[in-house]
């Protein structure tokens, strides 16, 4: 009965916040459209996607702990960069950070129906296999910067396989621009993402409270392209000391009827690992 009552709820869960993130976009729709086609407007269509990330979060449920360490002036334009561990990665981090952002996001989310037009549109896409893309990339994330827009970046370059406990090596890139442009980099934690919707190649949803934390920013005025290793491990190690043992690892998928168990004739005992969210403190999903 406990193992049914547990798959009801994430599937009721998941329908709902599934609703409440979808719902916001529609009804936004046509005038993200319009303010999508002049530049002019973009800042007020990124108001709007705040908005709608804000507002999502809330209806999700969750409580999110923002800290934020020693923060910038808001008229000091930085480069943001984050693990990258979760499908939510995007609104959790428009929620958390103030002004209006641009971020690098990978090019297949600008082949999105409706809402990949209107990103591709307002922030910046990457073919990360293409260099001719990657260069482009960084000459629009650099006048970005030069008009006072911060820049997000996910320096892993795709998402963690063990998300939580292991981040991919960081690309040199972030650390290259901040370096050539003289811009502090940011460094940005998000450990408890992916117990909320894990990369799995579908949906799976679980209620979890989560935590951003924007560490103290790294100033690059005066360093070379030489000190890029050390400011890409520097901001490596930062993120990666928020990260929250007791959280690794992704949810298992509910089913109304366990996996079969392995053949006794194999010799492999095994002992229950502790649920992560029982350490966390989370509800068990």
């Amino acid at each position: 009965m406990g193992r049914l009552l547990r798959y009801i709820w994430h599937r009721i869960y998941t329908t709902w916040s599934t609703f409440w993130f979808v719902l916001p976009f529609f009804v936004t729709y046509p005038i993200q459209v319009v303010l999508g086609r002049r530049p002019s407007l973009h800042k007020y269509l990124h108001g709007i996607n705040r908005g709608w990330s804000t507002f999502a979060i809330r209806m999700w449920g969750m409580p999110v702990d923002i800290v934020r360490k020693n923060p910038l002036p808001k008229s000091q334009p930085c480069i943001y960069v984050s693990n990258h561990s979760s499908y939510i990665d995007i609104p959790v981090l428009f929620k958390a950070i103030p002004g209006f952002l641009n971020i690098i996001g990978k090019s297949a989310l600008a082949n999105v129906p409706l809402w990949g037009p209107v990103f591709g549109s307002v922030y910046i896409t990457v073919n990360r296999n293409s260099a001719v893309s990657r260069g482009r990339a960084m000459v629009q994330a650099k006048q970005s910067l030069e008009a006072g827009r911060s820049v997000v970046i996910f320096p892993e370059g795709t998402i963690s396989k063990k998300p939580g406990e292991e981040m991919v090596p960081f690309k040199d890139g972030a650390f290259q621009l901040a370096i050539a442009t003289g811009v502090p980099i940011v460094p940005v934690s998000m450990p408890l993402n992916h117990r909320f919707m894990p990369d799995v190649g579908g949906i799976r949803v679980r209620y979890t409270p989560l935590q951003v934390v924007i560490h103290e920013p790294i100033f690059t005025q005066g360093l070379t392209s030489a000190d890029v290793p050390r400011l890409r491990d520097q901001a490596f190690r930062t993120i990666a000391s928020a990260f929250r043992p007791e959280a690794a690892g992704i949810p298992e998928p509910s089913l109304v009827r366990p996996k079969p168990q392995a053949s006794a004739e194999a010799g492999a005992t095994s002992t229950p690992a502790t649920p992560p969210n029982a350490e966390l403190g989370l509800p068990n999903s």
